[in-house]
């Protein structure tokens, strides 16, 4: 708000007397001349150079205004055919100075941190003409008026705090300047006033107005940002744009653009942006996406044509942060007003861009740029920082995680930071420089500001970070020092120039002190000279350096000569040269002490130096050095780091690097020495264990292309440095370095299944390397000029590569002795630009593009054949274009879409339809330069585009979505982008690799753009659309309005196709949750442990076919609700486990598993006809939107597949009549959604006022239905009209008598009674007739979960597990007794107390017998005739940690964190036994083998959370022996394959040996100690090559990845340890938080072979031979393994994986199949021993698949 004497509004100019000059300035031609249109006095300003003549207020730039209005208004008149410029400079709340600029000089939008230029063109030109330029001739007064409020919050998303300062530039007039918080109309006179809602101009600010004209005939009016750009949470105000509006066209303008107009309004004139028709540029209108992205939109008045063409807007938004700086500059966008009330229509798609920023910088592989001196350490020595070209990188040396300070546009050339971690400052290279300081702690750009040098080479603080000082060079060449205040700096204030001065000295480098902060040291060419700040002035003398007067000095550093003496005497000051010389100055005498020589010492003969010392001789060039209070640190060119004495006695400690060593610096602790090259590296020393750590490598030119390789997690680039580089893309450090001096690199590729990439070179060349090896393998020179790109097919078969010759070569790359297939030439275009994108393979393999055989075409080819398919012109698409179009670079869509991209020298990209060739839809005006590379995401959503040296990324999934993202960093072109293979991250290369995260999740629903809609979320179940057809529709020339009142966004499709859903499994954090009564709690999925990498593709396989067949369910979800239905007439019966809807046979046991669902199950429902189930999932980390499968139950199919919510359904009911659906949202959802069952169109949704537990339809009659929830019972009525159905709604509040709990369930009794439970405990009876509550009574100590009413009985079930049946047949009769009812009719005839809450229940329709659901995982099958529950499906009720089966394979056995031991008949999954121990959990369990006596002698040995060993008798069901070998839980037990000893191990890494029979424990191997044992593996020793004795050939894994084998014979108690595995582990390796597994078995088939998965630097299972002692083989894996499993009888591998996936994995073949299935991580994977089965665990559910022979 602005203070009370500036309001209403503050008049500037009198304010400030700028007619005296004595608060303001002018400069240049400025003069005060009369007007006739406003007949007074204004001001002239004008001259050829704009900077060179303004009016300035305030006088000088350290002052300020102190303005606080929201709104500026300029009144001003542009001189014809001339340029004018209006710069603002503009305080955000946290002290950021922003400068705002407005002229017709700019040709297009553009924003920094602290700059934002808009173009402002005051007339509407005719389309033949650009909108910027000249002021038109008859250029009129200007009412301009700014929000400044809202263009720092729309555009740098930053809070106004006040007007700085204003500067008028030529050539204009201004009459004055104004500020007010009032938004003034100025075409309104005070009679209007009156009757319409707006504040009129005051009689001071006004325009005058001669009667009977017009006021918009005179003058224009400006306002900006326009009323679509604000926020929308507030009102848009009426306002109509002029009648006549302008189409531009047809080609793209830039963005955005103030367009002024000077016709008739009703109420104000916004800014128009213009741009070409859709019909323009060919692509459908969309709407506005949501704040913060803003629109300039074109609105109609009453007078426009309605069904004109519409007007796309540009949107410019830009927004820096502090450790992620993007700018975003909009799309295209259709806005269309008929009439001010009618709400802005949208098409396409409903969503924004979100989200924004979609990409945020990760790591950068880089050093350097302008110079590899720049490298520091911060105070506390726990980080480095350095630049990376146009970044500031500060990296934590620890843990190498980087962040980063954005923002410069150029290379870094200098960099300082003072001594309290507080101020970053930083200069960019190029004239003029320009500087930035920075909060240092969050990366927050405080000040930006231009230097007086020309260029900045050197800075450095004061210890306080009150002094700033840097050395450059001005725009004549001299060197110049300046030295800023920068104390006020962090409080709000200003860079402030103490003082600056000239020198004809060289300066190479410049300090200030540590001792005196106005005291400074310099050195150069024959010069050292001390230096002081006083008075105002910079001044400096000469250290006398007698006979070293002429060496050329490269640095200098303060050494205290007696310890914490601060005064100037007691310092010393260590100059190096470039001759070898280390000079010691006394600052106080300035004269030379000591003088040192660095030389070289070589043995006789020797070719290398020995030892350096200090003597005459040739000396050896120092480049830097640095001292702590200890020794002083030198780097030289010879490559070597050395740390001498401060006396330079001798050597201490010296390292060698790969090339001249251009900086060091000690830490401030002195135990680390970081050290600079000229070759890009980066490093520090660390004195005390004396090792190198290398922290960055760098390329030392731009780098040309880059690949990506998935399994080892690789990148590679090429570089005009002439190197082929290997990185690491977890740790973003280089593993392999090829270097060709003959011939430079040009492109690169790998293979896509085999350790080995390819490289093209400049002479022609195609070489493949072994990254194994580390060797070229094959040559292939069948091109004569450069190779220009490389490509291979997905399947790794086929390799293309092209040159600059035009020729195409085809390679074979089935074995690895790959050889060529053909030679095309005169293919390629010869002179098109080298491109990573030149050449393209669709997803799928079978299509090759290129553009080719002229510039002018794009040519199609079959991949195999290389038979020309398609051939398209480019340049015959822009009719529009005066010059002939070209292709710069090519790229498919998914093999879905049949998508090709291509990008063209206009300046577009052009989507084509990759079998015909025709134009889909096209993007122009990306960047006014061409683009080298572009790239799509595999789920079509994300377009990725190098632009210039910014990256920009569309949404290409709405076609015409808002503008691009675009992000900065790079400081040179962008050569190349790409998604990496797992969609996560982007990779950009240019003067480095920057590495991106991917901040957006695609939504499962969301199909393909242009793709059949089928699982798209929308309002119906529309037929499916042809691809081909969709994409030739013309946009249409009017948007459609929208209802008054839409429903929420819900959404159905069609029956899928065969073979899945079409729905992709997705990554999208689910919101949180609202905690709930446990009596009245929404289904809640269960913690789903998949990882952002989610498997893909996987899916459950068919019946018949695969590698297995799912053949049984374990388990029941106890965490739904209404998850089970039973039909006694039919015996139909089906339950939920996961995903899965399981339909069983209660007589035989056998079972169908209906799979489809992305996550678990929360309820069921039955149609009456019971010929249609209805499941639906809730919604997970997978899962944008929940679903809701519709299956016909004679055949088991889905039929429909309907997307109603964007939260978990609670609850599904069919009508009476089974013509309507109902579905109920959470308590975050709480939508109600009918629909119709004959399509399963949605008829109605509601949003409902409160959350709701239950619905249910009244069985006697179909058009009621009720809803209970927090204090209230609503009643709903169905009202059909034709088609159309209505609600009306009755709600009434529950008495005060029942209590004060929710009502949780609900079922209808006898008309027209309603049964309702509350959380208390309550039964409450409503007569819904009369709408009223008449009778109650307390059922239970637990609130009620379900209600059940058949005859005169009512089942009920609480959470305190108590079933119960009510005799309820007089309830009808006290109805009529209203209120006064009493209780005692009721009465209790049975009750059963079950293992957990009832959540599920169905009941024949006497209510004799029915099912009954638990949250205890528990189906009961009850009997109120015999007083019964019997156990029908009983699942663990927790993690399950281990299977295990009989030697005989008749029984199983499993053990869980709830602390029991289960036996399982296999035959028929039917709990035989269970041995419960309460309060503790079983964590592991071993079956004792065939050989350990007679098989009633059957033992299993169970370990326990509290260390405790118990061994169980299956003959006896019982216990035998508790044993305690360990303090601490066991987490592994194995018997000995004579099972007469029992091999344990705990969480510390202890293994323990002991009796079974006797409980004693007689032997501890603490070689693990430490970690947790995760697996003890026992065998029979087979392999006598081992060289040890031994019955037994057992190993050990533990967490720290190290596995220990040891041959053992118990019976004379020996063990001898055969091999120790330690396998490495990079710090980056985690599944959910925790670190996999370590596993590792004996393989069953070679008893020679170990394998072994766990965290490590590759994804992979590995195969040790203990017999040749090495690793013989590798198995990639997609994800990291959670459990492992070798099959027996079957060279079979079972993997299962966090992301819910299993893997199996021939190994004798070399071929593999994931399958899906589990609703949570895969954790267990267990073969029986003749491996016919496989069982599965995930969390508490249990999976028994078969292994068909193979």
């Amino acid at each position: 708000m602005a203070r009370a004497w500036q309001h209403p509004f503050l008049n500037v100019f009198r304010h400030f007397r700028v007619d005296e000059w004595k608060r303001s300035a002018k400069q240049g031609d400025v003069a005060v001349v009369t007007d006739k249109t406003l007949k007074g006095a204004v001001y002239r300003i004008r001259g050829s150079v704009s900077a060179a003549n303004y009016i300035q207020l305030p006088k000088s730039s350290t002052q300020s205004l102190g303005l606080t209005g929201r709104y500026l208004y300029v009144l001003f008149r542009p001189l014809p055919s001339k340029h004018f410029v209006i710069h603002l400079d503009v305080s955000s709340k946290d002290n950021q100075v922003i400068r705002v600029s407005f002229s017709n000089l700019f040709k297009e939008f553009k924003s920094t941190a602290t700059w934002l230029q808009f173009p402002l063109v005051l007339e509407a030109r005719t389309p033949q003409r650009d909108l910027v330029g000249l002021a038109p001739s008859g250029a009129r007064w200007t009412c301009l008026q700014l929000d400044l409020q809202d263009v720092l919050l729309v555009y740098l998303n930053r809070c106004y705090g006040h007007l700085k300062s204003i500067r008028l530039c030529a050539s204009l007039l201004v009459r004055n300047l104004y500020t007010s918080d009032l938004c003034f109309e100025p075409a309104i006179s005070g009679a209007q006033w009156a009757k319409l809602p707006v504040t009129p101009m005051p009689r001071e600010m006004a325009f005058p107005v001669p009667k009977g004209e017009s006021w918009h005939d005179r003058y224009i009016h400006v306002r900006f940002p326009s009323e679509s750009l604000k926020v929308p949470s507030k009102p848009i105000e009426k306002s109509c744009s002029p009648p006549e509006a302008v189409l531009l066209g047809p080609g793209p303008q830039p963005l955005p653009c103030l367009v002024a107009s000077s016709k008739p309004v009703r109420f104000s004139v916004s800014p128009v942006v213009q741009t070409p028709s859709p019909t323009a540029c060919g692509r459908a209108p969309v709407a506005p996406r949501p704040f913060p992205e803003v629109s300039l939109s074109q609105e109609r008045s009453d007078a426009s044509n309605a069904d004109g063409p519409g007007f796309h807007s540009l949107e410019p938004w830009a927004q820096v942060e502090a450790s992620d700086v993007h700018t975003a500059a909009a799309g295209t966008h259709v806005l269309t007003h008929e009439s001010a009330e009618v709400p802005v229509a949208r098409t396409g798609s409903c969503e924004g861009f979100l989200p924004d920023p979609v990409l945020r910088l990760k790591g950068v592989i880089g050093f350097g740029g302008h110079g590899t001196r720049q490298a520091l350490w911060t105070p506390d020595g726990a980080a480095v920082v350095y630049p990376c070209h146009a970044v500031i990188v500060v990296l934590l040396v620890d843990t190498g995680e980087q962040r980063f300070f954005l923002g410069h546009t150029d290379k870094v050339s200098a960099l300082a930071l003072d001594g309290s971690s507080s101020l970053l400052a930083s200069a960019q290279a190029r004239a003029p420089s320009v500087m930035r300081l920075w909060d240092f702690q969050t990366g927050r750009c405080l000040c930006l500001f231009r230097s007086p040098m020309h260029v900045v080479c050197s800075l450095s603080f004061s210890d306080s970070g009150a002094l700033l000082c840097g050395v450059g060079k001005d725009h004549h060449g001299r060197t110049m020092v300046v030295a800023w205040g920068t104390g006020q700096v962090g409080l709000g204030g200003e860079v402030v120039v103490l003082a600056k001065a000239h020198t004809d000295f060289d300066v190479q480098a410049f300090r200030v002190t540590f001792f005196d902060e106005t005291r400074m040291a310099s050195c150069g060419q024959g010069s050292v000279r001390l230096w002081r700040l006083r008075g105002g002035a910079l001044r400096s003398c000469p250290v006398d350096l007698g006979e070293h007067h002429a060496l050329q000095f490269t640095d200098l550093a303060f050494k205290q000569a007696r310890d914490g003496c601060p005064e100037p005497s007691a310092a010393m000051l260590l100059v190096c040269s470039r001759s070898g010389h280390i000079l010691e100055i006394d600052c106080q005498r300035m004269v030379v002490r000591h003088a040192r020589r660095l030389l070289p010492t070589r043995t006789p003969g020797g070719p290398h130096p020995q030892k350096q010392t200090f003597s005459s001789g040739p000396g050896i060039a120092i480049s830097s050095l640095s001292v702590s209070p200890a020794m002083c640190a030198v780097g030289s060119e010879d490559g070597f780091l050395r740390l001498w004495p401060l006396d330079f006695s001798s050597v201490l400690l010296e390292a060698e690097h790969e090339g001249p060593v251009s900086s060091v610096c000690v830490s401030p602790d002195g135990l680390r020495v970081l050290s600079a090259t000229s070759s890009g590296h980066l490093g520090f020393l660390d004195t005390l264990s004396r090792v190198y750590h290398m922290l960055a490598r760098s390329h030392t030119a731009p780098v040309l292309a880059l690949a990506m390789e998935q399994r080892r997690g690789q990148l590679a680039t090429v570089s005009q440095d002439r190197t082929v580089r290997i990185w690491d893309l977890a740790t973003l450090q280089q593993l392999y370095d090829f270097t060709s001096s003959e011939e430079a690199p040009c492109a690169v590729t790998f293979h896509p299944t085999r350790p080995t990439f390819f490289c093209g070179f400049s002479s022609g060349a195609v070489r493949s390397f072994s990254l194994e090896a580390a060797e070229v393998l094959v040559e292939h020179t069948c091109h004569r000029g450069a190779v220009t790109s490389l490509t291979a097919t997905p399947d790794g078969r086929l390799l293309f590569s092209s040159c600059s010759q035009g020729s195409l070569a085809q390679y074979s790359c089935a074995d690895p002795q790959w050889h060529v297939l053909r030679v095309a030439a005169d293919m390629v275009c010869p002179d098109a630009p080298a491109s990573p994108s030149a050449l393209a393979v669709s997803r799928d393999g079978r299509l090759l593009a290129f553009v080719g055989p002229s510039r002018c075409t794009v040519t199609v080819m079959g991949s195999a054949s290389l038979d020309e398919l398609l051939r398209v012109d480019i340049g015959t698409l822009d009719l529009a274009s005066s010059r002939l179009d070209s292709a710069m670079a090519v790229c498919f869509g998914p093999a879905a879409l049949g998508h090709l991209l291509v990008s063209t020298s206009s300046n577009r990209v052009v989507v084509l339809d990759a079998v015909s060739g025709r134009i889909i839809w096209e993007l122009p005006g990306v960047h006014p330069e061409p683009c080298p590379s572009l790239t799509l995401s595999e789920d079509a959503r994300f377009l990725l585009i190098a632009a210039g040296r910014t990256i920009k990324v569309w949404d290409y999934a709405t076609q015409a979505s808002p503008g691009p993202q675009v992000y900065i960093g790079h400081s040179e072109p962008v050569q190349a982008v790409a998604f990496s293979p797992d969609q996560q991250q982007v990779l950009s290369a240019g003067d480095a690799v920057f590495l991106w995260d991917v901040l957006a999740a695609t939504e499962s629903d969301q199909s393909f753009p242009g793709a059949p809609p089928a699982c798209k979320t929308g309002l119906g179940a529309g037929p499916l659309e042809d691809a081909a057809s969709r994409a030739s529709e013309l946009p249409r020339q009017q948007v459609p309005k929208p209802s008054q009142a839409s429903p929420p966004r819900l959404g159905v499709c069609a029956r899928p196709p065969e073979g899945g859903d079409g729905a992709r499994d997705t990554r999208n954090s689910g919101a949180p949750r609202t905690t709930y009564l446990a009596s009245c709690k929404a289904f809640t999925p269960a913690r789903v442990s998949c990882s952002p990498h989610s498997a893909k593709g996987t899916c459950l396989p068919p019946a018949s076919g695969g590698w297995l067949r799912l053949k049984a369910v374990v388990g029941y979800s106890g965490n739904g609700r209404a998850n089970m239905v039973w039909r006694p007439d039919t015996g139909f019966f089906a339950y939920t486990c996961g995903r899965l809807v399981v339909v069983e046979d209660l007589h035989s046991g056998a079972q169908q598993h209906w799979s489809g669902h992305s996550a678990e199950i929360s309820t069921l429902a039955l149609s009456h006809s019971a010929q249609v189930l209805a499941s639906a999932s809730g919604r997970s980390s997978t899962t944008a939107h929940c679903q809701i499968r519709v299956w016909d139950v004679s055949g088991g199919l889905c039929q429909h597949l309907i997307f109603p919510h964007s939260t978990t359904v609670l609850a599904l009911a069919f009508s009476p009549d089974d013509r309507l659906l109902v579905t109920l949202g959470d308590h975050d959802g709480r939508t109600l959604a009918l629909w119709g069952t004959a399509t399963y169109d949605l008829v109605s949704s509601t949003r409902l006022p409160e959350p709701v537990h239950g619905v249910a339809f009244n069985p006697w009659d179909a058009g009621e239905l009720t809803c209970v929830g927090q204090g209230t019972v609503t009643f709903w009525l169905l009202q059909l009209r034709g088609a159309d159905i209505s609600l009306q709604v009755r709600r009434e509040p529950v008495p005060e008598a029942v209590g004060a709990g929710e009502l949780t369930s609900l079922c209808y009794g006898a008309p027209p009674l309603l049964y309702c439970g509350t959380s208390s405990g309550q039964v409450c009876v409503w007569d819904t007739r009369a709408g009223r509550c008449f009778l109650s009574w307390e059922a239970d100590d637990g609130g009620i979960g379900l209600l059940l009413f058949s005859g005169s009985r009512l089942v009920s079930g609480s959470s305190t597990g108590r079933l119960c049946l009510w005799a309820v047949g007089a309830v009808s009769e006290l109805r009529c007794k209203g209120s006064g009812a009493r209780s005692s009719s009721v009465f209790m005839e049975h009750e059963l107390v079950l293992d957990g809450a009832v959540v599920s229940a169905s009941f024949d329709d006497s209510v004799d017998m029915g099912v009954v659901g638990t949250t205890a995982g528990t189906l009961w099958f009850v009997s109120w005739a015999e007083g019964t529950s019997t156990r029908l499906i009983s699942g663990h009720r927790s993690k399950v940690n281990e299977v295990v089966f009989s030697p005989g394979e008749s029984h199983c056995a499993t053990c869980s964190e709830d602390g029991s031991v289960r036996v399982w008949a296999l035959a028929s999954m039917e709990l035989v036994i269970q041995f419960q121990v309460l309060n503790q959990s079983c964590l592991c369990l071993a079956w004792s083998p065939p050989c350990c006596g007679r098989p009633e002698q059957q033992r299993l040995a169970a370990g326990y959370g509290d260390g405790s060993l118990r061994i169980f008798s299956i003959s006896r069901t019982a216990m035998e022996l508790k044993m305690h070998p360990h303090p601490v839980a066991l987490t592994s037990v194995a018997f000995s394959t004579d099972g007469q000893t029992v091999l344990s191990g705990d969480k510390d890494g202890l293994v323990a040996v002991s009796h079974p029979r006797t409980g004693t424990t007689f032997r501890v191997l603490s070689d693990h100690q430490g970690a947790p044992i995760s697996t003890i593996c026992v065998t029979c020793k087979e392999c006598e090559d081992l060289g040890v004795e031994g019955t037994d050939l057992w190993l050990a894994a533990s967490g720290d990845q190290r596995v220990s084998v040891w041959a053992s014979d118990w019976l004379r108690n020996r063990c001898e340890l055969v091999d120790w595995l330690s396998f490495p582990m990079p710090a980056t390796t985690e599944t959910q938080g925790h670190l996999p597994p370590s596993l590792a078995a004996f393989c069953p088939w070679d008893g020679a072979l170990l394998m072994y998965v766990g965290p490590g630097v590759y994804k992979e299972v590995i195969i040790y031979n203990l017999c040749q002692k090495q690793v013989v083989e590798k198995i990639p894996l997609p994800f990291f393994a959670m459990s492992l499993s070798l099959s027996p009888g079957t060279h079979l591998l079972a993997v299962g994986f966090a992301e819910c996936m299993l893997r199996l994995v021939d190994c004798a073949m070399g071929t593999a199949q994931d399958f899906a299935g589990h609703d949570n991580a895969v954790h267990l994977c267990r073969f029986t021993p003749s491996a016919r089965l496989l069982f599965t665990a995930a969390r508490n559910e249990i999976l028994v698949w078969e292994v068909p022979g193979r």
